[in-house]
């Protein structure tokens, strides 16, 4: 191998062998889906603080606070279908905090089907992620497990 060529491994995780698997697949499409819903969320309220005219700094503080939140997990989503070690953490952590939050969705009138919808990405995610067939096609090694 020449100096400039590198493996994907050495380029940041993952391996490039065999077809991508589907819950691999899967599991970078539930990251990008909640993270545009997360983006999408902010630009409307970010919309609807400048037509309302009402509290213009708490809504736009809502607003890019979400774009940000967004862009994590589409970036671990990006990561994910490119086979990047790194981004199953992030992609973890974000199903993680997704739980609590559909709970308190489940919890409020009028915002339930988008907690189920949330709850059942979140679990989805989480399943995806654990599974053996991911973890071996992002190259993490379990515990115990030789180099």
């Amino acid at each position: 191998m020449s100096g400039t060529e590198q493996t994907s491994t050495e380029q940041g995780g993952g391996t490039e062998q065999g077809p991508r698997p589907t819950r691999l697949a899967g599991a970078a499409a539930v990251a990008g889906i909640e993270g545009l819903g997360l983006v999408a969320g902010g630009v409307y309220m970010l919309v609807r603080g400048l037509a309302d005219g009402g509290d213009l700094t708490g809504g736009l503080t809502l607003a890019v606070t979400l774009v940000a939140l967004g862009l994590i997990p589409l970036a671990a989503a990006r990561g994910l279908w490119l086979r990047r070690s790194w981004s199953r953490g992030p992609a973890v952590i974000t199903q993680i905090l997704a739980l609590p939050i559909a709970w308190q969705m489940l919890q409020s009138n009028g915002v339930i089907p988008a907690g189920i919808v949330l709850a059942a990405l979140a679990v989805t995610g989480l399943v995806l992620l654990v599974n053996p067939a991911t973890t071996e096609a992002l190259g993490i090694r379990r515990p115990g497990q030789e180099a």
